[in-house]
């Protein structure tokens, strides 16, 4: 028996899975594996990596926060941000890292700087997500319904 999974940021739908094997979701409290008939769940996520398989195939998403319903037939992933990690720039992101530090550096004005921090962190965990991902062989991605994922 497969589960459904949906992948929602606050501005669209970014992918729909009816027939998945397996959701692994950063959790606050760690990285939960989620699998078909799973309890009833629901939780908040931190930033990290969400994967969703099917087979030997696997989908990628770089998640900002956010909460997941999990059910036994569904999982729910509403993400406050999220980017498909197969349309991540490494280029621009780490220009956008640097200029983050840089601002950091230099000290902002006290209103930004929680600004530019979040957007390190944001950077950092872009490139670590798709530098990881690249890094694994034998994934093929899976895009359901004829679906092209598109990054936020």
């Amino acid at each position: 028996m497969p589960i459904h999974v949906e992948v929602v940021s606050q501005e669209r739908r970014l992918f729909s899975e009816p027939e998945a094997d397996m959701v692994i979701v950063p959790g606050v409290e760690g990285v939960l594996g989620i699998l078909p008939r799973h309890t009833p769940l629901l939780t908040t996520m931190t930033f990290g990596e969400l994967r969703i398989k099917k087979g030997n195939a696997e989908e990628s998403f770089i998640i900002y926060g956010g909460v997941v319903e999990v059910r036994p037939d569904k999982v729910v992933v509403l993400a406050d941000a999220a980017d498909f990690t197969a349309n991540v720039n490494i280029a621009e992101i780490e220009a956008a890292r640097e200029r983050a530090r840089k601002v950091l550096d230099e000290g902002p004005p006290p209103e930004e700087h929680a600004h530019y921090a979040a957007e390190l962190r944001r950077a950092e965990l872009a490139i670590n997500v798709a530098r990881k991902t690249k890094s694994r062989a034998g994934t093929i991605r899976i895009i359901s319904q004829g679906e092209e994922p598109t990054d936020q």
